[in-house]
């Protein structure tokens, strides 16, 4: 979240769906009382540091890092939260001061803090007590979100829990080192607290529910309880009435992004550009966000044939859809409302998909760099994304996106030329005292990352300045 979209929010104000909080000596009992009102309405976005007019105090600096750690441990303490919930706050430097953004997204689950269940009415946090309307709040949720339908006869065997050891790494990965709960959870505690396993609160019915059987369900399983459930992945450049390449992908959600990502990366020009200094490529930018909107946001008891379709000028995803409304798109008009929270939660922890409304966002700002076009967002009974394609001769787009790339590089090496030349010295004077090591034992001598041993090592082979003789065990390098 950037300076001006912060100012902004500061001078609107508190509303349904913007909190602030003072928290000068930690974080208090409310902050956690309005992240349980957020979950149970329609979410939203929690800042500490912020006095109730709006007015930034910050944070200690210090402390910050210890009360996110501390934020995370309460959050996702089942006897504090129930269900507990991963929610990932960020340290932001307003103005000189520091304070803390904490992004809610509505949940699929009622949930409660310290035994107490809240809800937001206006800007305030209400505690709810009547049974009536604990069960109205049950209802709602179980009507919106067809996601949460339990299949009590689904069992842990038609579960794909060997993926478990991998999705547990991804997590890890996108905890920036914090550690992730998940790693510290067994098989049954995961699925919990992803929400897997869930109660039917109008029927009582406890079991696996449809988002773990699209999430982690084995290709029959899926197909016995959504048996229209599919996605066409289609190219359609020369052959336009039927098609050129064909995927009929049917697999869980997890493996299903990975085969979709493989299609884009087959059929689509990899343009990459700089930002910031870091090379980015432009296609898993786009792609990433059309395919995991397609996965996360459909309504998967629908018998509407999703697609994923590449032509001459555009592609697109479209998926049956729960519209709120009937309309264009675009990042001034977005009101972001999940359609399957339980689902959208897993592929961000995963690192599969961010924050709700990122995926406008970044499409519009990229499109614009891949295509020069601004993409299309139709909201409806059926759901559309298409993002223009401005390949023209794809043989010389090739050749110039390849020699973009190129001198990107070699501006990025100029930059650290006397750093390189200084390292390759190191190794060259190195592999003649020692030139039976492996690159590993090389890397630790020198104090070098291993794979910006292996980089350098890499440009000087192809220079003709160092060679490999023998095998990989037995070899060993040469100075020419």
């Amino acid at each position: 979240m950037d300076s001006k979209t912060i100012k902004s929010i500061l001078k609107i104000g508190e509303t349904i769906a913007v909190e602030f909080k003072r928290c000068g000596n930690g974080i208090e009992n409310d902050v956690y009382e309005t992240v349980c009102s957020f979950l149970n309405r329609f979410g939203g976005d929690i800042f500490l540091g912020v006095l109730n007019d709006g007015t930034v105090l910050g944070v200690p600096g210090k402390a910050a890092p210890d009360m996110v750690k501390n934020f995370i441990s309460c959050v996702s303490n089942p006897v504090l939260f129930s269900p507990t919930v991963y929610l990932s706050p960020k340290i932001i430097q307003y103005e000189g001061k520091t304070i803390i953004h904490i992004h809610v997204l509505p949940s699929a689950e009622v949930h409660s803090y310290k035994k107490t269940i809240y809800d937001r009415v206006d800007d305030a946090d209400v505690k709810v007590t009547a049974t009536a309307q604990i069960a109205q709040m049950y209802i709602r949720k179980q009507e919106i979100f067809t996601e949460r339908k339990v299949y009590p006869y689904v069992e842990k065997a038609d579960l794909r829990l060997d993926m478990f050891p991998k999705l547990r790494v991804m997590a890890e990965n996108q905890s920036n080192g914090k550690g992730h709960p998940w790693g510290r959870m067994t098989d049954d505690e995961l699925v919990k607290s992803a929400r897997l396993y869930t109660m039917d609160r109008v029927t009582g019915e406890q079991g696996f529910n449809l988002a773990a059987v699209m999430l982690l369900g084995k290709e029959d399983v899926i197909l016995d309880i959504v048996p229209a459930y599919v996605t066409d992945a289609l190219l359609r450049r020369v052959n336009v009435d039927r098609y050129d390449d064909r995927e009929i992908v049917q697999a869980n959600l997890i493996e299903s992004y990975e085969l979709l990502m493989e299609f884009g990366h087959k059929h689509l020009l990899d343009k990459f550009f700089l930002e910031d200094d870091q090379r980015k490529s432009l296609r898993n930018i786009i792609t990433r966000e059309m395919i995991a909107n397609t996965l996360i946001h459909r309504e998967y008891t629908s018998s509407y044939q999703a697609k994923f379709v590449i032509e001459k000028e555009r592609m697109y995803v479209e998926n049956a859809n729960r519209a709120s409304q009937e309309a264009v798109i675009t990042p001034d008009n977005m009101e972001p409302s999940p359609k399957n929270p339980i689902i959208a939660s897993f592929f961000r922890n995963i690192g599969y998909a961010d924050q709700l409304g990122s995926g406008v966002r970044n499409l519009f700002k990229y499109s614009k760099f891949y295509s020069g076009k601004d993409p299309e967002f139709i909201e409806g009974d059926i759901f559309r994304i298409i993002v223009p394609l401005n390949e023209g001769n794809r043989e010389k787009i090739a050749t110039q996106s390849t020699q973009s790339a190129t001198q990107s590089t070699q501006s990025a090496t100029q930059s650290t030329q006397s750093k390189g030349m200084e390292s390759a010295a190191a190794i060259v004077n190195l592999i003649q005292q020692e030139p039976f090591l492996s690159q590993k034992q090389m890397a630790e001598k020198l104090s070098l990352n291993q794979n910006t041993l292996k980089y350098y090592m890499k440009k000087m082979r192809e220079k003709g300045i160092i060679e490999r003789t023998g095998s990989s065990r037995k070899g060993k390098w040469i100075v020419k």
